[in-house]
């Protein structure tokens, strides 16, 4: 089974919770002076914590992920204004959005083409003037802070968990040891803002902001976990 369609990986990252989510979008809220009421896709929504928040908060909301586990999750808390799909990233939802968000690194799990492709659907979703919000690991960081082997034990299950780097991605191997051993691999690409500009480029997106946490602080290289990106649409698709 994919990794992401287990319920293994929403015990690892349990640390993720809503109130991580409430607060990060509070903060996107405050800081770029959103009007609440637009329409925003969530972008590989995960079990759909950003989008819960978001909702109650007055925004209409569409969250789409790849996992049917993790939009069997969702769907628990749909409304007339807060819906969610099983759909690629590449797939065109024939709507137009006034926000796009894409969050907790869900970007880059595959390779060049369906990067490119990802955000040129984007573009082509996203209304003139809209904004796209991306919120990418660091991965000069992570790659410098790369813990290579580390155990952790949480719910009762042992998570023993193997890093390493190559040319392209950093890679993971988890081993949950449960009744039995299971084994999965998760990898992301190693993208940096240059190649984050040359997708945008080619799709009338241009990045305006960059911040390095969820607190929105200013980006830096050598100390930022995040790399979180406001990008804006300047013409029509």
């Amino acid at each position: 089974m994919d990794w992401f369609n287990t319920n293994y990986y929403h015990t690892l990252y349990k640390n993720r919770d809503s109130i991580e989510a409430r607060k990060f979008i509070d903060s996107l809220i405050k800081h770029l002076n959103i009007e609440k009421g637009l329409k925003v896709l969530d972008l590989a929504c995960g079990a759909g914590r950003h989008s819960k928040h978001l909702e109650k908060l007055g925004f209409k909301v569409i969250g789409i992920d790849r996992s049917m586990n993790n939009i069997k999750k969702a769907k628990k808390y749909e409304s007339s204004n807060l819906k969610f799909f099983k759909k690629e990233m590449t797939d065109d939802l024939e709507e137009r959005f006034d926000i796009v968000l894409n969050l907790f690194t869900s970007f880059g799990y595959e390779n060049e083409n369906y990067n490119l492709k990802t955000i040129e659907n984007i573009s082509k979703n996203l209304k003139k003037d809209g904004i796209l919000i991306i919120d990418y690991l660091n991965y000069y960081l992570a790659e410098k802070n790369l813990v290579t082997k580390e155990t952790k034990y949480i719910e009762g299950l042992k998570f023993n968990i193997e890093r390493y780097s190559d040319d392209k991605y950093i890679n993971k191997k988890i081993t949950v040891d449960d009744k039995n051993s299971n084994v999965y691999y998760e990898k992301v690409m190693k993208i940096d803002v240059d190649n984050f500009n040359s997708y945008c480029s080619k799709n009338n997106l241009e990045i305006s902001k960059i911040y390095g946490n969820y607190n929105l602080d200013e980006f830096d290289i050598d100390t930022s976990e995040r790399l979180i990106m406001i990008i804006k649409k300047s013409q029509p698709y």
